[in-house]
Parts: structure tokens; C-alpha cells; sequence
């Protein structure tokens, strides 16, 4: 049995009953308890959590091509024990997905997740307008103990229309992840117009949409990646 919780909004802490297995971002590890001798351990992951060594490579290929590769390793815990992970400081957010749920995160902003998670990286066909291309890193429920554990730079907020029915546009560069039941892949609206071409653009000239029906939580944080496109005549 595993849960995870944050402590004081910057770290993640994993309580485990028994013998688990999670997948944490390369070197985030940062301290741990238990009775009697150190009973968990870490392994760097080469390809990937897949149990296939076939879809292993894939999935790494896959990643590597995309640029959502992700530096991971697995923490085999065996025994009841307490591990806690963080990274340079960054908010951490915790979702507990129910069976058949997906998260599509960008890799640079997972921090952990549980072995009940299937991890994949998905096409969604946004082209260059996107920081990331035409792919994300969708993380499924294919159990009931399915945690994710994600990274933010400075308190996130929260955006959903699951019962609400709004259409919510973002940022596609402050996004940090959005779950939904399927893929709930949002559409791209673009404003461009004659005055992007003459430095006149108000540097919002892309948004990521999801319509009233889309039932979706979008999770976004209070910061900018450097990406996108930037149009402009001198």
C-alpha cells in the first residue's frame, strides 16, 4: 500500500506498507526512514518502466525523438518504510488518478509516480506552435494505487470545467499537465494577424482551448517556458 502527500508544499513524501515499487525522476531523492537496515533501494532505468523490453525501447525511442525523455529510476521498497523526493526547490502536486484516467504532463514537470501507472509518450499533433512539438507524456491508471507527483514553478492553480461547462484557454507555456477521462487534447487558437509581422504582437498569439464538454482539469504554473513561436519584422 503506498500514499503520497506533500510536506510544506516543496517535497514529496511516500509512505509504503509492504513491498512496492515507484518511478522517480533521476536523483530526487532526498532522505528516508525505517526500523532495522535501509529496505528500499534505487536502480537508474535505461529505457523505461515498461516490463516489455520490446516497448521498453520503443517508448525510449519514442521519447528520445520527441524530446519527452525523462531521466528516470525506480525505488524498490521493500518493507514499511517513509522516502521523500524533491527538486530544487519546486512546488510539488499530487493527483490520484481513478482507474482508466490519464495525465498528460510535460516529462520536465513529473517528479514521481506509482507502478500503477502505464507511462507513454502520446502525438497530439499541435505542430511548432507548441513549446514541446507534437507530443506529450500521458501517464494512465491501470490500477487503483495510480499516484503522479508533479513539479511547479511557484503555486500552481487549478482550471476545470468537469462541472462547470466552461471553455478554458491557457498558456500553452505555463501548463504543467491536464487529466481527464481519454486523452482530452485541447485545440490550438491562434491570433495572428498583420501586425505580428510588424513587432506589434501582444506575445499572447497562441492559446491552448478546451470546449465546455471536454471534461477536463488543466493544472497550470505561475511561470513562462521560453518556447513557442515569435514572429516579428525589425
Amino acid at each position: 500500500m503506498l500514499k503520497f502527500e506533500t510536506v510544506n508544499e516543496l517535497t514529496l513524501k511516500v509512505t509504503c506498507s509492504g513491498s512496492e515499487e515507484i518511478f522517480a525522476k533521476a536523483g530526487a531523492f532526498i532522505g528516508g526512514e525505517n526500523d532495522g537496515p535501509k529496505n528500499y533501494k534505487f536502480e537508474k532505468m535505461l529505457l523505461g518502466p515498461q516490463n516489455n523490453l520490446g516497448q521498453a525501447l520503443l517508448g525510449h525511442l519514442a521519447r528520445r525523438i520527441t524530446g519527452e525523455n525523462l531521466p528516470l529510476m525506480k525505488v524498490s521498497l521493500n518493507g514499511d518504510s517513509v522516502t521523500y523526493y524533491a527538486n530544487y526547490g519546486q512546488h510539488v502536486v499530487i493527483y490520484h488518478l481513478q482507474p482508466g484516467e490519464t495525465i498528460s504532463v510535460e516529462s520536465e514537470n513529473i517528479l514521481a509516480f506509482s507502478s500503477d501507472c502505464d507511462y507513454n509518450v502520446r502525438f497530439i499533433g499541435v505542430g511548432v506552435l507548441s513549446q514541446k512539438g507534437l507530443a506529450t507524456t500521458a501517464i494512465t491508471a491501470k490500477g487503483d494505487q495510480a499516484f503522479v507527483a508533479v513539479l511547479s514553478n511557484g503555486n500552481p492553480i487549478v482550471l476545470s470545467n468537469v462541472e462547470s461547462g466552461k471553455t478554458l484557454s491557457v498558456d500553452p507555456d505555463s501548463v504543467i499537465c491536464w487529466i481527464g477521462n481519454g486523452h482530452c487534447d485541447p485545440q490550438i487558437q491562434a491570433d495572428i494577424s498583420w501586425k505580428t509581422f510588424i513587432g506589434q504582437t501582444s506575445g499572447e498569439s497562441y492559446q491552448f482551448e478546451w470546449s465546455g464538454n471536454s471534461g477536463v482539469t488543466v493544472i497550470l504554473q505561475p511561470s513562462e517556458r521560453r518556447g513557442g513561436i515569435s514572429v516579428s519584422m525589425d
